[in-house]
């Protein structure tokens, strides 16, 4: 894989067609060559980790994430996470080719803020995709309707020139035939997609294959600023693109390279 970064970086791992980076995506996203990347998918900090409770697998488990899910004490009002989203989706839309796209994923608790960002930095969003599961966590609480979506929003450069690719057919023919909808529905991640070692908020396969198809061809060049055990790159490597993973979390990046290394080996 050609080199994309315009300063030296520490390579967390290398494959053909994939590298792995450990470090702060703010500091390793300036090094990147500028208009490099063909897509981008980001599913950044929810900053939910507040020592709340939540249900998983009928247990009542901590919400809270790690520490990469929190700012700072002194950071911690709504103007200080919105200027956080402004801040690593600016440095994204750099190494952005003209044609190239962003996808980001987020609950209600971050999304708002991630969609006035990308208009701020210069995006239009193109779709907004609901993600629908079908076995969310039940609300202990019992004061409000269950959470049991997430939102995508996919982006291009908000300039007349800019001419994104979407695999119109390609979509179509995954949907039986009929034009694909913005809601997907589908359950949580799979134990079996896990069996290398456990993310918080990993998200299923099936819905980075989804994303990787419509928007990128074979040898495109895609980038996971916050890669967390690499459900991306494991994609990216089964359909032949080229990826590039930031994550500021090691034991998560020892598991992204295990998924990777076996996704490599079933082809």
């Amino acid at each position: 894989m050609e080199n994309l970064f315009k300063k030296k970086v520490s390579l967390y791992f290398q494959a053909e067609k994939a590298q792995l980076i450990w470090g702060d995506s703010f500091k390793i996203l300036t090094k990147m060559q500028e208009e490099s990347v063909d897509m981008i998918f980001a599913d950044p900090p929810y900053f939910l980790s507040n020592d709340g409770i939540t249900c998983q697998s009928g247990k009542m488990v901590s919400v809270n994430k790690g520490s990469w899910d929190k700012l700072s004490e002194s950071e911690t009002s709504i103007a200080d996470k919105h200027k956080f989203n402004r801040r690593w989706i600016k440095l994204c839309k750099k190494v952005l080719k003209p044609d190239g796209t962003i996808w980001i994923s987020g609950t209600l608790h971050n999304i708002y803020s991630i969609g006035m960002a990308l208009e701020q930095e210069g995006f239009k969003i193109i779709n907004n995709i609901t993600w629908q599961k079908t076995n969310p966590p039940p609300n202990l609480a019992c004061r409000c309707f269950v959470h049991s979506t997430e939102t995508i929003l996919w982006a291009k450069k908000n300039e007349k020139k800019s001419r994104h690719f979407f695999n119109y057919l390609k979509m179509k023919e995954m949907n039986d035939g009929k034009q694909m909808k913005d809601v997907w529905t589908g359950s949580l991640t799979k134990p079996s997609e896990k069996t290398e070692g456990k993310h918080p908020t990993q998200k299923p396969e099936y819905l980075l294959e989804r994303i990787v198809l419509a928007s990128t061809m074979e040898d495109q060049v895609i980038l996971d600023p916050f890669c967390g055990s690499g459900t991306t790159g494991v994609e990216a490597e089964r359909f032949g693109r080229k990826f590039i993973g930031i994550d500021i979390n090691e034991e998560y990046l020892e598991i992204a390279k295990k998924r990777l290394e076996k996704a490599a080996n079933e082809k």
